[in-house]
């Protein structure tokens, strides 16, 4: 079942509505509030709504401090993934399908389960599917699923601020790869620190994940991806281990980036024109339905990510298919009149083209 949200006397999705102007950083925007009780109600949280009261502090940003042990492990595996292209007219078509089955797994791991599920709350889970969720989230190795969510929520709290991880204000770069080359901003540790957890660190699946992550992500991400084709189809070790395990991991990564980066500043913005956040269908392709991002930067609390429902959006139907299931519960659905009233507000005109 859909849990839809709309309101009677508003044009926004839930509760009581009141129209503010806030400054985030030096730009002046009209921000909604709404009543946060009855947003949090069949959610237990309110931490991924974007907070108008926060201000950067002035004076001097600190200095960019670098992590080189990231800069060189990323600069190798990228280096490793390019090796992995010039693998691929030599592999078995059994590897190059397991790859693309490896993709799927773990970027599942990421959207329907990191994000949709434990960042967003946005549908219930039972908990076969959870630790289904938890293994692809290991496959995937994009942190563990506490400090997943932990920086997901504060970059929705505080959007294109000092205190958003990978604050696209910052440029392209920062926001697709830098942020995780550099120590975050004392903003973004200092924000992480009060936000509540309380619902991730009930669910025991995470916490088991956290405690574990490191063997996890050395079986499910490295290990299991390599092992699979050399010894079910004698493919060569080399491939094995490039193709489906390294290649297919940094595709991942990238696929999620872009979503940080390209998302944030490629697109219209239909829904609301005063956030940075935008709908690219490209971005969505790769990221298997991330990239409607205005939608979700305006309605984070929607289980789809976007009004359209399978389209670019296998996360979706993913989700669909596990409630049909039994797996999956209490989607929640932001109701078409709400949808419609909000692109006459606030939108950017676009969706009148299509």
């Amino acid at each position: 079942l859909f849990k839809e949200f709309s309101s009677t006397s508003s044009t926004t999705a839930v509760g009581t509505v009141t129209s503010r102007v806030a400054r985030n950083g030096n730009a002046v925007v009209e921000k909604d509030l709404l009543n946060h009780e009855d947003l949090a109600g069949d959610r237990g949280m309110v931490d991924d709504i974007f907070d108008e009261t926060y201000q950067e502090k002035e004076g001097p940003k600190p200095p960019l401090r670098y992590v080189w042990r990231n800069i060189i492990l990323m600069s190798l595996l990228h280096l490793g993934a390019l090796f992995a292209l010039t693998l691929i007219p030599s592999a078995k078509i059994q590897t190059l399908a397991w790859a693309v089955l490896c993709f799927l797994v773990s970027a599942l791991g990421i959207t329907a389960g990191s994000h949709r599920l434990w960042s967003h709350r946005s549908y219930k889970a039972t908990l076969p599917l959870r630790i289904f969720l938890t293994i692809a989230n290991s496959m995937a190795f994009q942190n563990d699923i506490y400090e997943w969510v932990r920086d997901h929520r504060v970059h929705h709290k505080f959007s294109e601020t000092d205190a958003d991880p990978h604050n696209a204000m910052r440029g392209f770069f920062f926001s697709h790869i830098g942020w995780l080359l550099v120590r975050k901003h004392p903003d973004v540790i200092e924000k992480g620190q009060k936000l509540d957890l309380s619902d991730i660190k009930a669910d025991k699946v995470v916490m088991f994940q956290r405690r574990y992550y490191k063997p996890s992500v050395v079986l499910l991400c490295f290990t299991l991806p390599a092992v699979v084709p050399w010894y079910f189809w004698d493919e060569s070790i080399v491939i094995s281990f490039f193709i489906p395990a390294i290649l297919r991991y940094t595709l991942g990564l990238n696929a999620t980036w872009l979503v940080n980066s390209a998302a944030h500043m490629f697109g219209n913005r239909p829904y609301d024109q005063n956030i940075n956040p935008r709908e690219n269908p490209l971005v969505s392709l790769g990221a298997l339905g991330e990239g409607f991002h205005n939608y979700h930067h305006t309605f984070p609390y929607d289980y789809s990510t976007s009004e359209f429902g399978w389209r670019f959006n296998f996360t979706t139907a993913f989700i669909d298919l596990m409630c049909l299931l039994g797996l999956a519960s209490d989607r929640k659905k932001v109701s078409k009149e709400v949808i419609l009233a909000r692109k006459m507000r606030t939108g950017d005109g676009s969706h009148k083209s299509g």
